[in-house]
């Protein structure tokens, strides 16, 4: 069976040594030093590796089933769920006022990627209640907050958000379920919401359900629907628990992955619901909860892949096979190590260096988020909203690619269920699709994202880029980082310059090319990171730290990226300047 470890030092590393977070002028930041941080990672590493992660296999084979109208969890969640409960995880990042913590976010995101990587169906109870929190906290009465937020926090009670129906999925304007205004300022909800991620469960005493509905007045599209809180059991006045509202499981859906999760079929006949925000500005109160979302699906694109490459690892040092081509280096055994063999070491090295990598990334749009949550910085929230499709998109992309490329180090035991190593790729699956699949996050970037507020957040970026080239001029350690980034980054220009010139007469000249360009930006960001964690790590070195071997490993995994991953960036530019005929020109019938 699999097994996890937490990446605390890396995680130390990106805090402290990349990101620099004590010496930010972030409002608390400050406390956040080292011994803080790593109690923090230690102690949420603990019940990872040793409560969640064992029970990820358990979900796998058992997965979830409904009885008489409930969901029943697999064998250990509810314990488990117990041990998240007890430990206040779900509100280290919330506010002191409904029970949380208060930390940063860039403190919940390093927690969160252990939990995703130990038990990734399991985390997903948690991690959409969080994300239903950030909803009523934007855009919630006072009401509202006091009633639901305390007990959510607590995770007594849990949050799921429901977009989904059978007919519309991206396109929410083709929504059919409806609201009708009641008497008592309620409304009565009534539809089918399909896909719903822990729709229900049997861990927490009540669930409460965001609903996006059509209410009388709003007309055709996303500018008619509204977000509705529908609780699964109504709430009294005192707090306490009152009837059932009728909303109710039609079935939980057979999937490819993440079986611990129950992702249900919800039906709402006449269900009370009660609005949420602006009446027919749902879409924009729920994007609070869906950007939120897509953070946290980039993060387990990532996540899984650290899992399965920690296995991967583990098996290629100890299983035998043949010999080292420069000779023996197992000499008094019956073959070397797979690791000896310069493939594996390949296919390891794409993983390591696009986890570390994307690890840095994620953390520094974590750490964007804390400032324009908490010093109002705009032009950190533009970056972020510039980021979060490649965050999303192209880190579970690669996060997929490298859970199988994990898998593929085991050769045929990794196609074998009982060593695990296919849940990883299963689980990470969904991650390209949900919350937004990958195509729709590229057309996000290059159709809205690129062009948002004149421009400025993209030209900030390659300000950003150009500004960390020049601070190593003449550093001839820093070549194999600079030039590449250098490189590739000029190929985003020339990218976006392809779109500008050709977009307006040809839509899709740019549309063709959207998901070139997402993985594009994305191998440029990662690039910038490895550049940066390349410096951090030569400064750490200078000043004497004491394991030299984690550094130098870091710059030389850093060296790898930029030599054999920013390279695709001169194949994804020609992709995109070669059109849209390759992509339009065969007829529809001709397929």
């Amino acid at each position: 069976m699999p097994t996890y470890t937490a990446p605390v030092k890396d995680m130390d590393f990106v805090l402290h040594d990349l990101l620099k977070v004590t010496e930010q002028d972030v409002p608390g930041y400050a406390d956040l030093d080292r011994s803080f941080t790593q109690a923090i990672l230690e102690e949420a590493g603990k019940l990872a590796s040793e409560v969640l992660a064992p029970l990820n296999a358990v979900g796998d084979r058992e997965g979830c089933r409904l009885e008489n109208g409930v969901v029943r969890t697999p064998t250990g969640f509810k314990a488990a769920f117990e041990a998240m409960k007890d430990g206040g995880w779900n509100g280290l990042d919330l506010p002191e006022e409904y029970g949380g913590q208060n930390m940063p976010y860039v403190v919940g995101t390093a927690v969160g990627e252990m939990f995703v990587s130990a038990n990734m169906a399991f985390n997903m109870y948690q991690g959409l209640t969080h994300g239903a929190i950030n909803a009523i906290l934007t855009a919630g009465s006072d009401e509202q907050k006091a009633t639901y937020l305390p007990k959510m926090v607590s995770l007594e009670w849990t949050g799921t958000m429901n977009l989904t129906e059978p007919h519309c999925g991206t396109d929410l304007g083709l929504m059919r379920t409806r609201a009708e205004p009641q008497a008592d300022g309620s409304y009565a909800i009534t539809g089918q919401k399909i896909f719903i991620s822990a729709g229900d469960h049997d861990m927490a005493e009540n669930i409460i359900h965001l609903v996006l509905a059509k209410a009388p007045g709003g007309g055709e599209g996303t500018r008619g629907v509204s977000l509705f809180i529908v609780p699964k059991f109504l709430v009294n006045p005192d707090g306490s628990l009152g009837a059932r509202n009728p909303v109710s499981v039609g079935k939980i859906e057979e999937k490819m992955g993440i079986h611990g999760n129950a992702t249900c079929v919800l039906n709402y006949d006449g269900a009370k619901g009660f609005l949420i925000g602006d009446l027919h500005k749902g879409m924009k109160a729920m994007f609070v909860m869906m950007n939120e979302a897509r953070i946290g699906v980039g993060l387990q694109g990532y996540a899984q892949a650290e899992a399965a490459y920690q296995n991967a690892l583990a098996y290629a040092k100890d299983r035998l096979q043949g010999r080292a081509v420069t000779g023996a280096e197992n000499p008094a055994g019956p073959a070397d190590p797979l690791i000896v063999h310069p493939d594996i070491r390949r296919n390891l090295m794409d993983q390591k260096s696009f986890v570390e990598g994307a690890r840095a990334f994620t953390f520094w749009g974590a750490h964007l988020i804390d400032r324009g949550h908490r010093l109002g910085d705009t032009a950190a929230e533009g970056l972020i909203s510039l980021m979060t499709p490649v965050i999303k998109g192209f880190q579970t992309d690669k996060g997929f690619e490298m859970a199988v490329a994990a898998q593929q180090v085991y050769g045929g035991h990794g196609y074998i269920e009982e060593w695990g190593m296919s849940q990883f790729a299963r689980d990470a699956r969904i991650a390209m699709i949900y919350e937004g699949a990958n195509g729709i996050q590229a057309l996000d970037l290059v159709g809205r994202k690129l062009a948002a507020d004149g421009g400025k957040h993209v030209m900030a970026f390659f300000d950003m880029v150009k500004a960390e080239c020049k601070a190593h001029e003449g550093d001839d350690r820093m070549t194999g980082f600079v030039e590449p980034l250098k490189l590739a980054s000029k190929q985003m220009q020339t990218a976006g310059l392809y779109f500008m010139q050709n977009a307006m007469k040809n839509p899709n000249a740019a549309l063709s090319g959207s998901y070139d360009f997402m993985h594009l930006m994305g191998h440029v960001c990662l690039g910038l990171m490895w550049t940066r964690m390349a410096r951090a790590a030569y400064d750490a070195l200078e000043a004497g730290a004491a394991d030299r071997d984690f550094y130098q490993a870091k710059i030389a995994t850093g060296r790898y990226y930029m030599a054999r991953h920013l390279p695709a960036c001169t194949m994804h530019l020609a992709r995109i300047e070669s059109g849209a005929d390759p992509v339009m020109s065969l007829a529809a019938d001709h397929f």
